[in-house]
């Protein structure tokens, strides 16, 4: 209940952004996998800036 009022930190935000990058790479992935492999891209990059971030 009290993280109802809790903002998110831009990492959670950019985590949050990773995993449904993640989930669209692995729908296309059936359907077009030259889209599935740009989104698996844009995820990695976010991934580095999390990363860069943390450190």
């Amino acid at each position: 209940m009290f993280k109802l009022f809790k903002k998110k930190s831009p990492v959670d935000k950019m985590y949050n952004q990773y995993e449904k990058l993640l989930a669209e790479a692995h729908q296309l992935s059936t359907i077009n996998r030259t889209a599935s492999d740009e989104k698996t891209a844009e995820a990695n990059a976010i991934l580095d800036k999390i990363d860069a971030l943390k450190n």
